[in-house]
């Protein structure tokens, strides 16, 4: 299992499978397309890649424990239980992607949470 965190050390989303990530109430989040992150909605998210989700201009928004470079990450903030994972919904037309932009050592001005 993949636990992401977010700028402030807490945990925030979680993945079991390698491709479906749910935030850590159990609520579908989204989806894990090669290096792409969609919303069930079909939104382009952004990126993952070396331990790390980033925005579509490559802002960091959530990291895993071993993720690699990137900004500073902040400690762990002890962890709750996770949600039990809700039901998947319906994955609706993806999003164009954008060009992928280069590594970014900043955090993202959005949250996770404001893009799923």
């Amino acid at each position: 299992m993949i636990e992401f965190f977010d700028r402030e050390g807490r945990p925030t989303a979680f993945c079991d499978d390698g491709r479906a990530i749910y935030h850590w109430d159990g609520r579908p989040a989204a989806i894990i397309d090669d290096d792409r992150v969609f919303a069930y909605s079909g939104r382009f998210v952004g990126w993952f890649s070396d331990g790390w989700i980033s925005d579509a201009a490559g802002g960091r928004l959530l990291y895993e424990f071993d993720a690699v470079g990137g900004p500073a990450k902040p400690p762990r903030a002890a962890r709750t239980a996770k949600g039990q994972r809700g039901a998947k919904p319906p994955q609706g037309a993806r999003e164009a992607v954008p060009a992928h932009p280069g590594p970014s050592s900043a955090w993202s001005e959005t949250a996770f949470s404001g893009l799923v």
